[in-house]
């Protein structure tokens, strides 16, 4: 097609500039090239490369890792969409002619979407950028091949350069986009720590610790336990609710304090119990999450033990559910919610036995985006139409709805966001995130209350609470607050850290 043609039926041309520096790489000898770049090009298809360089990531190098891999796969996601939703729309440019480019580098399958803007070059910069945002170490390593699949695009005469330098625009863009909805923690304030009176337990002297069996570290998180509080009586046992449920019940008859090793669903029932029986708790992380954990500071085995063996401790805050007017009050500590987050947390615990936890979670997210239905219910009294109601135990820090932090753990706030439903919801909100927008955008209102009623429930509702997720078991919830209802060691603010 001549340029002639293409102007006729309102085709986008290149620029001058993209024609020569196309024709350039095209003509110039590149060393060693020949046998790498189209390989790499075509490893990139569908973010391949990317999600094994991901899992890569996540078996060598440890939970920094792993974070900087799933927070470059959520980039990716972002900029994949964005591309393929809106980009390859806007922008119908044809694909370069390939007669300046030797055989041996053109692919053997063409791609056959427009030209602009390039989606391997998008994903490229998202997943290097956004792993980077979370880990600079990871970032500087990962930057060569994301140029690498970058460049290979121009040299395997796929894309025109201004196609390549707007897709990893795009791809920056999402990266940014993913760190502004879900913070790292270093971009966030220390909390806010109130102090409580807990007993000291030199040695644990006095605390009796529940183990989870099954927690995603607790085999080492337990030696490490048992090193630092050699006085202290620790109960393994396995994962059933049941079990967990009696056996922290039998050792808050007998204890000074309670103490838990395991992720947030063994810290739910923990909480339930030291609440009833007003025991101080020592949370150790030993499971595959442990957000309340992070929050309280207590990032290692080492701060729980050296904050029970001081008398460290805080008051905080625990939210209550309700179901129906005479149904049993449930507790959380970080979160509730309905709609596409209980069906994630449902869908990842049918895929982990099979892949592992971290990458059925980020399959199940992908899924439940596309497939996900919106609930219909009486949230404070007016009618909704939600794809995503969360409710935080104390208000979170961060922007979006993935919120990561709390500054105060006991503020009697219960911290509520909504995604309602309606046309075009999702892209919508994932243009208001990219724009920087999210908090004006129609589609997703925040706001922190002392109390929420949700009436209408229909049958088939599920719930999560902390990681947990149950049907619903009444039509209606009621959601409150416990103020300071429960004591915890939490290890003392660091005067060095200002």
């Amino acid at each position: 097609m001549t340029r002639r043609d293409a102007r006729a039926v309102g085709q986008p041309l290149p620029s001058r500039w993209d024609r020569g520096v196309f024709h350039e790489v095209a003509s110039r000898s590149w060393p060693a090239a020949e046998a790498v770049l189209p390989k790499l090009s075509r490893s990139a298809d569908h973010g391949l490369l990317w999600f094994g360089v991901a899992a890569g990531m996540a078996a060598a190098g440890g939970r920094p890792a792993r974070r900087a891999a799933v927070r470059g796969l959520l980039s990716l996601g972002v900029a994949s969409a964005t591309v393929n939703t809106l980009g390859k729309r806007a922008v119908r440019r044809k694909r370069p002619v390939l007669d300046a480019v030797p055989v041996i580098r053109q692919l053997s399958r063409q791609p056959f979407t427009t030209s602009f803007p390039s989606g391997h070059a998008a994903s490229a910069a998202a997943f290097a950028l956004g792993a980077g945002l979370q880990s600079r170490r990871w970032g500087v390593a990962l930057a060569p091949l994301a140029w690498s699949v970058a460049f290979s695009r121009i040299y395997t005469g796929v894309h025109y350069p201004s196609d390549v330098l707007a897709g990893m625009a795009l791809g920056a863009g999402a990266a940014f986009a993913v760190r502004g909805m879900v913070p790292t923690r270093d971009q966030l304030g220390p909390q806010a720590r109130p102090r409580a009176d807990a007993p000291a337990l030199p040695g644990g002297h006095g605390l009796v610790v529940v183990v989870n069996g099954a927690a995603g570290t607790g085999g080492e998180a337990l030696r490490q336990a048992r090193e630092a509080l050699p006085d202290a009586e620790f109960v393994e046992c396995e994962p059933d609710g049941k079990e967990l449920s009696e056996q922290f019940e039998a050792a808050a008859v007998r204890a000074r304090a309670l103490g838990v090793l395991g992720g947030d669903g063994t810290v739910n029932t923990a909480v339930a119990t030291a609440v009833r029986h007003r025991l101080a708790l020592a949370v150790f992380p030993g499971g595959t999450l442990n957000h309340f954990a992070y929050d309280l500071g207590v990032h290692t085995v080492a701060d729980a033990a050296r904050a029970v063996a001081g008398g460290d401790a805080a008051a905080v805050d625990v939210a209550r559910f309700r179901p129906g007017p005479d149904g049993p009050a449930g507790h959380f500590v970080n979160t509730f919610s309905l709609g596409a987050y209980p069906d994630l947390v449902r869908v990842r615990e049918e895929w982990a036995p099979r892949i592992g936890g971290w990458p059925a979670g980020l399959l199940a997210a992908f899924q439940v985006l596309r497939t996900s239905q919106p609930v219909e219910a009486e949230i404070n009294g007016r009618h909704r139409q939600v794809w995503l109601l969360f409710v935080g135990n104390c208000g979170y820090r961060g922007l979006g709805l993935a919120p990561v932090r709390r500054h105060d753990l006991a503020d009697g706030l219960l911290d509520v966001r909504m995604v309602y439903a309606g046309h075009w919801a999702r892209i919508r909100l994932l243009t208001a995130a990219l724009t920087g927008s999210l908090r004006r955008s129609p589609v997703h209102s925040a706001a922190r209350l002392h109390r929420l009623r949700i009436d209408g429930l229909r049958p088939g509702v599920h719930l999560a609470y902390d990681g947990e997720v149950v049907p619903a078991a009444h039509a209606t919830v009621e959601l409150d607050k416990a103020e300071g209802g429960l004591t915890v060691y939490r290890p003392l603010p660091d005067p060095e850290a200002g």
